[in-house]
């Protein structure tokens, strides 16, 4: 279902209410992380490309330990997300079965 389908207050009160804004806030900091040491090694002479490649690489474990909240966050609200699916999809086949 649709964040955007459910009252104001229904999303509050929802676990995963918050999943979308805090999945696209941990993919901004983590562009934001690339970037930095991106820059950080340019300001070395360090070629572009190569210097985006290394922040690439470096940002992966640097983003899992910086924003380790953050990522708990997602983690939790995409269970929440999981576990209501699947009981909607065990509520609707029971239905389709006619036990309910």
């Amino acid at each position: 279902m649709d964040e955007a389908a459910l009252p104001e207050a229904e999303t509050e009160r929802r676990p995963d209410g918050h999943l979308g804004r805090d999945l696209a806030l941990y993919t901004a900091l983590r562009v934001v992380l690339v970037a930095a040491v991106a820059w950080v090694l340019v300001l070395f002479d360090i070629p572009l490309l190569v210097a985006v490649a290394v922040g690439l690489v470096a940002g992966f474990p640097l983003g899992v330990l910086l924003f380790r909240g953050l990522n708990s966050r997602i983690t939790a609200g995409l269970a929440a997300r999981h576990a209501t699916r699947n009981a909607e999809r065990d509520r609707l086949r029971a239905q389709l079965r006619g036990e309910l």
